[in-house]
């Protein structure tokens, strides 16, 4: 199992965080890469694509727990993509916000996939911490 947490600080409050945060449909407005569509209630199907052109991974969900506007967590059930992940907004002041972005990943591969991961984790926490950067931008924008 692959854990990748990568947390970003928001100058917003929860709600205004949560809207942008779980609008599937706008995911490719700060997701590096990223796009995404698929409902917003437990239960709900989730189909994401990261890539360029038609070369990259599709990342099927399954929403199973919906807490707005606090927690969302999702079963990725692809064939590459596997595990649990979570979206967090945290209350850390007045109109001040903490997305906690929370990966636990089922590595493919056996030793391959784990070897993979030790080069791979370090780029995907990058591009994670720019995308929730992105984020938080957006939302400060009044998105």
């Amino acid at each position: 199992m692959a854990e990748l947490v990568v947390t970003a600080e928001v100058n917003a409050p929860a709600q205004a965080v949560w809207d942008v945060l779980t609008d599937w449909d706008q995911h490719d407005r700060w997701m590096l890469l990223t796009s995404a569509s698929g409902g917003r209630t437990e239960g709900a199907s989730i189909a994401a694509f990261t890539g360029v052109g038609r070369i990259g991974i599709n990342d099927s969900m399954t929403i199973v727990v919906w807490e707005p506007p606090r927690r969302c967590v999702v079963r990725h059930t692809g064939r590459i993509v596997r595990g649990s992940g979570a979206f967090e907004v945290q209350d850390v002041g007045t109109d001040r916000s903490r997305v906690v972005w929370s990966e636990w990943l089922d590595l493919p591969l056996g030793i391959v996939g784990r070897l993979g991961w030790l080069v791979v984790r370090p780029l995907t926490r990058l591009g994670v911490a720019r995308s929730l950067h992105r984020l938080a931008r957006l939302v400060e924008a009044g998105a």
